[in-house]
């Protein structure tokens, strides 16, 4: 019997106050506070993917407080009917972003088996970005005990032809609609299906014809959430978590989704750090430079300098990563032009804006370089990230 390739599953929703429940990925305004302060002030004391998740701009060196407090949570969930159960199915999702555009996804499950972060893997599932292994632990900590798996895990599809999700789309309104409200922090709206047998049949077929395209093998680039796949990994192989993972599938064609750069941001800097970073490459100002703009609390210096990979971010990375070793700097990865600005309002810290990385050059460079430097790009601003929604019960 051929093996499938997307599973459904036994997805739990909350049975009631979904603008209240759903809440953005963890790893969103990491240096910005007081987003998840309103967040919780908008949430209250009801039930909320915000209580089981730990935002990254909360992480501190002992964090065993905080994540003892969100399993005993998940339980508590379970054992009070916060979740209806929708058995063995799949989730068709239909996003409405802040731009007006829409954005489509399914929700099912991958084997882990088929997923490696490893650069130059050759499984069905690959990270695009390279995996910062100090980024795992917390979520290692959190999984290995967690009765709930709530996923921000968005993996991307190359279907030009637009054969798995879109027809699905297509008939969304005769399927069964579960959900249908508006995100958090004016995030935008969604809605969503449940997919019965036949419809569940065909997303399953229609991926399995799509991999037999694939000349090396892939079929899944990894979008957002690698850290947390790949926590679910190291849980599943230390064999304290389960085989499956739950993502949802985007087609990096869809038209909603715009690839944009995540800028830098370093703290503890001043405009010393410029002049090194252009020492370190060696100034260009021809065609094959690459060009950096530097924002400096109210100054900004355009710069350009020979290129030390192939992508603009590649070369201040490899630049970064050696820089700020032993040096008592934080580096803060930012999506948006005028968040990055706005943090460089801090005394001492310097912002780098640069030119990113086009979708259509993702799935070859996946295939050609194996992973991208970490945080090369974003799909679209930081509130058109997934939210925290579907669930499923992992113990």
């Amino acid at each position: 019997m051929k093996k499938q390739l997307f599973y459904p599953a036994d997805i739990l929703l909350p049975k009631e106050n979904f603008e209240k429940w759903s809440v953005i990925a963890c790893d969103q305004y990491t240096s910005e506070p007081e987003y998840w302060k309103e967040t919780a002030e908008a949430v209250g004391d009801s039930p909320s993917a915000l209580k089981i998740v730990l935002p990254e701009a909360y992480l501190s060196g002992d964090d065993s407080e905080k994540i003892a407090k969100i399993n005993q949570t998940m339980g508590e969930y379970l054992q009070n009917g916060v979740f209806a159960c929708f058995k063995n199915t799949m989730i068709y999702t239909r996003r409405a972003l802040k731009n007006g555009k829409v954005r489509h996804g399914i929700v099912g499950l991958i084997d882990l088996e088929d997923y490696s972060y490893q650069k130059g893997a050759d499984t069905l599932i690959r990270a695009t970005e390279h995996t910062v292994i100090e980024r795992i632990p917390p979520r290692v900590a959190i999984r290995r005990d967690a009765s709930v798996e709530i996923p921000h895990v968005m993996l991307l599809i190359d279907d030009t032809e637009r054969t798995v999700i879109e027809p699905i789309s297509e008939k969304a309104d005769t399927l069964n609609k579960v959900y249908d409200f508006d995100l958090l922090q004016n995030a935008g709206h969604i809605t969503g299906f449940a997919l019965g047998e036949k419809e569940i049949k065909y997303v399953q077929s229609a991926l399995s014809a799509l991999a037999e395209k694939s000349g090396d093998g892939l079929l899944f680039a990894v979008g957002d959430g690698n850290h947390s796949l790949a926590s679910a990994k190291e849980c599943y192989n230390s064999g304290c978590g389960s085989r499956y993972a739950m993502v949802e599938v985007v087609n990096i064609h869809d038209l909603s989704l715009e690839f944009e750069p995540i800028y830098r941001v370093v703290f503890g800097a001043d405009e010393s750090l410029v002049e090194d970073f252009v020492r370190f490459c060696g100034e260009d100002g021809g065609e094959g430079a690459q060009r950096f703009t530097c924002i400096c609390g109210e100054k900004i210096k355009e710069i350009s300098v020979k290129p030390n990979g192939a992508l603009p971010v590649a070369t201040l990375q490899s630049f970064l990563d050696k820089y700020l070793t032993d040096r008592d700097m934080k580096i803060d990865y930012v999506h948006g032009i005028e968040n990055t600005k706005n943090l460089c309002k801090t005394k001492n810290a310097v912002g780098f804006l640069f030119e990113g990385m086009g979708k259509s050059e993702l799935f070859t460079a996946v295939q050609k370089d194996g992973s991208l430097p970490r945080k090369t790009f974003s799909m679209g601003c930081a509130d058109d990230k997934r939210f925290y929604l579907e669930a499923r019960k992992i113990k």
